[in-house]
C-alpha cells in the first residue's frame, strides 16, 4: 500500500510540473501565432490513453510517464520530423519566427519551473511555517552511527560548525558537509570545544551510504509502560531512565533499542536510575526484540522552533527557499563530475525520486518535494545539451549574436547527439535504482 502511495504521490507531481511546464512553451507560441500540433501528457509512442482536437492543437495523455510534450510546427524536435522540414517555411511555424521569439518559447518552460517553485515554496511557508530543530537545541548532542564514528564524531557530541560555519539548523549538517565538500568539523564535547579533520573518502561514504548519518540523541526516559509486557514484569516505572543494560552502557535511545534488537527472548538486567537511586531489574526480552514501553517524546526532549510567515513575507522567504535548492542542487551536480567522491553511484531515478514522497499522504511533504522537483527540472532543462531546452537556447543565443542561424541538418544531428547524452543519463539512474534492489 506505501508503495501505491508512493507511486501516487509520483504521477500526480510530475503530471503538475510536466503539464505547467508546457504551458510555458505552448502560451508564448501561441502568443506569437505559432501552430501547436501537439500538447501531451506523458509521451505516446505508437498510440495515447486519451487525445481530443481542439483549433490546430491535439490535447492528449500519453500511456509512456517520463514527461510530456509539445509539438510546435517547423521546429527540430523530439518528434525528428525531417518531412515537415524539407518544405517551404511557413508564416505560423516556428523557424519562421523572430529569433527573440522563438528565445520567448524555448525559455517558457524553465521560467514556469523557477516560477512555480517559489509560488509552491511561499504558499507552504504561509500555510505551515518552516519547523526545524536549532543545532543548539540538541540538548543531548548527535547520536552518530558508524559512519560517523569513522568521521571521528561520537555520540553526544554537539556540531557547533562545518568548515569555520556555523550551522543554524540540525538538518543542514549533513548537506552542508557533504556539498561543500568540508574538511572539518568543530564540535563540543565534554563541555570542550575541538576541531576534527574528516579523513580522506568521507564525502564517497556518505553519498553511499544514501541515508542520515546523524539524528538528534535521545535518552531513554520511560514514559509510559504497556500492561502485560515485559517491561510491565521486570517493574520498569514512567520516570524510570535507562542508564545500561547488563552493566553495558546505552546512553541513548537508539543503544536501547539496538541492544535489545540483537537479544530477542533473551534475558537482561536493567540498570535503572529512579529518582536519585540506581537499581537492577531483571527483564526478558520480546521476542520481537522490544521490552513493551514508550519513552519521553523527541518534542519535549529537544527544542524546536517554527517560523511564521504573513502572506507578504511568505513570498521574500519563498524566494530565499528556492534560491537555496537551486544553489545546494547545483553544489550537488558538480560532485557527480568529481570521480573520487563516487557520487555518479548515487544518482538515482524514478524509483529513488518515488521513495522520497512519504508512504502516507502527506501533504506538506508532497508539496515541498514537488517545489525541489521543480527546480531541478528546471535546472536540468536549461543544461546547454541539445534535445533539452537549453540546447535550444544555446543555439538561438549563437544565433543572435552571430547572426546566423544553424542550419536544418546541424540541428537535427544535434539533436539525435543530444537523445544519446539523455538516454544514457536514464540509463545510469534507473540503473543505478534497479542495482540497489539486489544490495
Amino acid at each position: 500500500m506505501e508503495v501505491l502511495i508512493q507511486a501516487a504521490q509520483l504521477i500526480l507531481s510530475l503530471s503538475i510540473l510536466v503539464i505547467l511546464h508546457e504551458l510555458g512553451h505552448f502560451i508564448p507560441a501561441k502568443l506569437f501565432k505559432t501552430k501547436v500540433e501537439k500538447f501531451y501528457l506523458f509521451f505516446d509512442p505508437w498510440f495515447s490513453l486519451f487525445k481530443f482536437k481542439k483549433g490546430d492543437t491535439e490535447y492528449g495523455i500519453g500511456w509512456l510517464p517520463l514527461g510530456g510534450y509539445v509539438k510546435i510546427s517547423g521546429m527540430v524536435d523530439e518528434s525528428m520530423d525531417k518531412e515537415q522540414m524539407k518544405e517551404e517555411p511557413k508564416p505560423w511555424e516556428f523557424r519562421s519566427k523572430p529569433a527573440w521569439q522563438r528565445l520567448i518559447i524555448m525559455l517558457g518552460g524553465v521560467i514556469v519551473n523557477v516560477v512555480l517553485g517559489i509560488v509552491i515554496y511561499a504558499g507552504i511557508l504561509f500555510t505551515w511555517g518552516s519547523e526545524y530543530i536549532p543545532t543548539e537545541g540538541l540538548k543531548y548532542g548527535v547520536y552518530a552511527d558508524s559512519v560517523a564514528v569513522n568521521m571521528g564524531l561520537k555520540s553526544g557530541d554537539k556540531i557547533l560548525a562545518v568548515d569555520g560555519e556555523k550551522i543554524e539548523k540540525f538538518s543542514d549538517i549533513q548537506m552542508n558537509i557533504i556539498i561543500n565538500n568540508a574538511k572539518q568539523v568543530t564540535i563540543e564535547r565534554d563541555q570542550k570545544q575541538e576541531e576534527i579533520t574528516l579523513p580522506e573518502g568521507t564525502i564517497s561514504g556518505l553519498i553511499k551510504n544514501q541515508k542520515s548519518f546523524l539524528e538528534p540523541a535521545i535518552i531513554t526516559e520511560v514514559k509510559e509502560v504497556t500492561p502485560n509486557t515485559p517491561a510491565d514484569s521486570a517493574g520498569l516505572l514512567p520516570k524510570d531512565i535507562i542508564l545500561g543494560i547488563d552493566n553495558s552502557p546505552t546512553p541513548f535511545f537508539q543503544d536501547v533499542v539496538a541492544y535489545l534488537k540483537d537479544r530477542p527472548s533473551e534475558a537482561v538486567v536493567l540498570n535503572i536510575k529512579r529518582a536519585d537511586e540506581l537499581i537492577d531489574l531483571p527483564a526478558t526480552v520480546g521476542k520481537n526484540g522490544m521490552l513493551g514501553f514508550a519513552i519521553t517524546p523527541i518534542n519535549e526532549q529537544i527544542t524546536f522552533s517554527t517560523e511564521k510567515y504573513s502572506a507578504l513575507e511568505s513570498i521574500p522567504a519563498g524566494v530565499n527557499k528556492a534560491y537555496d535548492s537551486f544553489d545546494n542542487y547545483i553544489k550537488q551536480m558538480k560532485l557527480v563530475f568529481e570521480p573520487e567522491t563516487e557520487a555518479y553511484k548515487s544518482l538515482g531515478g524514478f524509483i529513488s525520486i518515488g521513495k522520497a514522497f512519504s508512504p502516507e499522504w502527506d501533504w506538506q511533504r508532497f508539496w515541498s518535494f514537488t517545489a525541489f522537483l521543480s527546480i531541478i527540472l528546471a535546472i536540468m532543462n536549461i543544461l546547454p545539451i541539445p534535445a533539452l531546452d537549453g540546447g535550444h537556447v544555446l543555439f538561438l543565443v549563437y544565433e543572435i549574436v552571430s547572426g546566423r542561424k544553424p542550419s536544418d541538418k546541424f540541428l537535427e544531428n544535434a539533436q539525435v547527439v543530444g537523445f544519446v547524452i539523455l538516454l544514457s543519463l536514464m540509463v545510469l539512474a534507473n540503473g543505478n535504482d534497479i542495482m540497489r534492489l539486489f544490495q
